[in-house]
C-alpha cells in the first residue's frame, strides 16, 4: 500500500478513573514523498494521533492501514540527542553495527544534506537549538524511514530560528524525496509546509486541503497571496465552529 489510510480511529485515556475521549472517529489518508501537516488547537489530539500512527500507542479501535515494510522515524518537541555522544555517533545511534558501516557514505551525505558539515565532532551542549535540531532530523532520515513523524519540533525555537528550520524542512524533503507527518498548532506554520493540511478538532477530522492546488510550482509561498489569506480565514472559521 502506499502512504497510510487511518480508518475510524477511536483512543480514550482514564483519568481519576473517569473515561477521556481524544479521538472520536479519525477518518484521513497520508500520501506518500510529501508533507501532511495535522493541524489544531492545544490539547485536540495532535500528538495521540501521531503516536498512534508511527505506533507507539495502540487505538482503543479503528485502523491504520499500511505496508508491513514501513519504517517510522520520529522527531520530537526536544532533540533527544545523547549527550555523551558527538553528532556523528548521535546520527548513526539507532543504527546496528553492520547497517554503521554499510551506510557510513550515507551518513556523511546526510550530515551534508542537512547542514552539519564541520560539526561531526561536536557534542549537543556545543549545539544551538536548531542545529540539534538539524541533528535530531538527520538522525531520523539515517535509518532510511519510509514516514517521518514529527511532533511540533520547532515549537521551542525562537521566530528566526524556526523559520529557517521549516526552510531547511521543505529542502531536505525535496532532495530526500521523504514522506513527513507533520504536527503543529501555528497555521502559518502548516501554510509554509504542507503539501496537505487535516485539520482536527474534538477528537475529529475537521476539513482537509490541498494546498498544492493553491500554491501551484511555486517554491517560495507568500503568506500575504490573497488565496493564502483566504485560506488561513477558512481554517480559522473551522477551529472556531462550535
Amino acid at each position: 500500500m502506499a502512504g497510510i489510510e487511518i480508518v475510524d480511529l477511536k483512543k480514550s485515556y482514564y483519568v481519576e478513573k473517569k473515561e477521556l475521549p481524544v479521538l472520536t472517529g479519525i477518518n484521513m489518508k497520508i500520501p506518500e514523498k510529501q508533507i501532511t501537516v495535522v493541524l489544531g488547537r492545544s490539547g485536540c489530539g495532535k500528538t495521540t494521533l501521531l503516536r498512534l500512527t508511527g505506533g507507539l500507542e495502540q487505538p482503543d479501535s479503528g485502523q491504520i492501514l499500511c505496508s508491513d515494510s514501513h519504517r517510522m522515524a520520529f522527531v520530537f518537541q526536544e532533540p533527544r540527542l545523547m549527550p555523551w555522544l558527538t553528532v556523528k555517533r548521535n546520527i548513526a545511534f539507532g543504527l546496528r553495527r553492520q547497517e554503521r558501516r554499510e551506510n557510513r557514505e550515507r551518513i556523511q551525505e546526510i550530515i551534508r544534506v542537512v547542514g552539519l558539515e564541520g560539526f561531526e565532532g561536536a557534542y549537543p551542549s556545543q549545539l544551538s537549538g536548531g542545529m540539534q535540531q538539524r541533528a535530531a532530523l538527520a538522525r531520523a532520515l539515517a535509518c532510511r524511514p519510509s514516514f517521518i513523524m514529527m511532533d511540533e519540533p520547532f515549537a521551542a525555537l525562537d521566530y528566526f530560528t524556526r523559520e529557517q528550520m521549516q526552510k531547511e524542512l521543505l529542502r531536505v524533503q525535496r532532495t530526500e524525496n521523504c514522506s513527513i507527518l507533520f504536527v503543529t498548532h501555528s497555521i502559518d506554520e502548516a501554510l509554509l509546509l504542507g503539501n496537505r493540511i487535516v485539520v482536527i478538532d474534538q477528537g475529529k477530522v475537521r476539513r482537509e486541503y490541498s494546498v498544492n492546488e493553491i500554491a501551484g510550482a511555486e517554491k517560495e509561498r507568500n503568506l500575504l497571496a490573497e488565496p493564502f489569506i483566504q485560506l488561513k480565514k477558512d481554517i480559522l472559521d473551522q477551529l472556531n465552529a462550535d
